[in-house]
C-alpha cells in the first residue's frame, strides 16, 4: 500500500479528532501506524481510520 509511508499527511476519518490532519510517523505493523497531529502528540492509529491527502 503506498498511500501510506512515513511523512505522508493524512485525515482522520473517526473519533473525537476526526477531521484533524496528522503526519505518519513511525509504521507499526500492517494494520496501525504511530500518528502525530498539529499538538505534538503522538498516537497508534488503525489505517482503516485515516485517508491520505492527494
Amino acid at each position: 500500500m503506498a498511500a501510506i509511508e512515513v511523512g505522508r499527511v493524512c485525515i482522520l476519518k473517526f473519533g473525537k479528532n476526526a477531521g484533524e490532519q496528522v503526519t505518519i510517523t513511525k509504521l507499526v505493523d500492517r494494520n496501525f501506524v504511530m500518528v502525530q497531529g498539529a499538538k505534538g502528540k503522538e498516537r497508534k492509529t488503525n489505517i482503516s481510520h485515516i485517508e491520505p491527502v492527494a
